[in-house]
């Protein structure tokens, strides 16, 4: 190779360098993104997925960037994470995922689930006690986001490992308020099983009596429920 045929090599590759081309992924960088989208840190997230940082790094968890990012709601950063190729469906040791985090940890805001919807979650995935997000929130009494779950093709009489639905966790650790009442009426009118007994077999209406519910005792009686 003549010194013009080199010279002319290392200019074509330092002009393809600055013009972003394609680079592998800097591992180096991963615990950098990791600690940038916890602290919800957009613009730092931003340079770090540029300069190459691998967007499914891991912590000593397990959790993703997305993951850490999800648990503070940083949605801004979340949506650089997602667009630059992040699986919203990935989980970490403990089985969460950032579409699961978006059912249950963030309050009843439903915009990280709106994202997580928008990227392909699986809205059926399941927690370490295999719940799924709707009965996650259903006991956190988050009215929008079971809504919105109710819209998709999420099972409403899923039993996780507790032996109970969607409904009776709402009853059974809710208080009785107006958020988890809200719940209940949504859960019923989406045709959630009102006879559907827990494993000892008390149903949802016997847990609401018990507990002394009278307005989701009332709900549930004017669905058909019985025992």
């Amino acid at each position: 190779m003549t010194i013009r045929l080199r010279l002319l090599t290392s200019l074509v590759a330092l002009s393809l360098s600055a013009c972003g081309g394609d680079s592998e992924p800097d591992a180096n960088l991963g615990p950098q993104l990791l600690e940038a989208a916890r602290a919800g840190d957009a613009d730092e997230v931003r340079d770090l997925l540029e300069r190459g940082a691998p967007v499914e790094s891991r912590d000593p968890a397990g959790a993703t960037p997305l993951v850490a990012a999800a648990y503070a709601n940083h949605l801004e950063t979340a949506r650089l994470l997602v667009d630059a190729g992040a699986d919203v469906n990935v989980q970490d040791e403990t089985q969460q995922s950032a579409y699961l985090i978006a059912t249950s940890e963030v309050g009843d805001d439903p915009r990280l689930l709106e994202l997580t919807l928008e990227h392909g979650a699986e809205v059926d995935a399941k927690d370490s006690y295999n719940g799924t997000g709707l009965i996650r929130a259903a006991e956190r009494g988050y009215p929008e986001i079971v809504g919105r779950l109710l819209e998709t093709s999420i099972e409403v009489d899923h039993v996780n490992r507790l032996g109970w639905t969607a409904l009776l966790e709402a009853i059974i650790l809710g208080e009785g308020g107006a958020e988890h009442t809200e719940v209940v009426r949504k859960l019923v009118a989406a045709g959630a099983d009102v006879e559907l007994a827990d494993g000892r077999g008390i149903t949802p209406l016997a847990h609401a009596r018990r507990q002394g519910f009278p307005e989701i005792v009332e709900i549930l009686e004017r669905a058909g429920a019985r025992g």
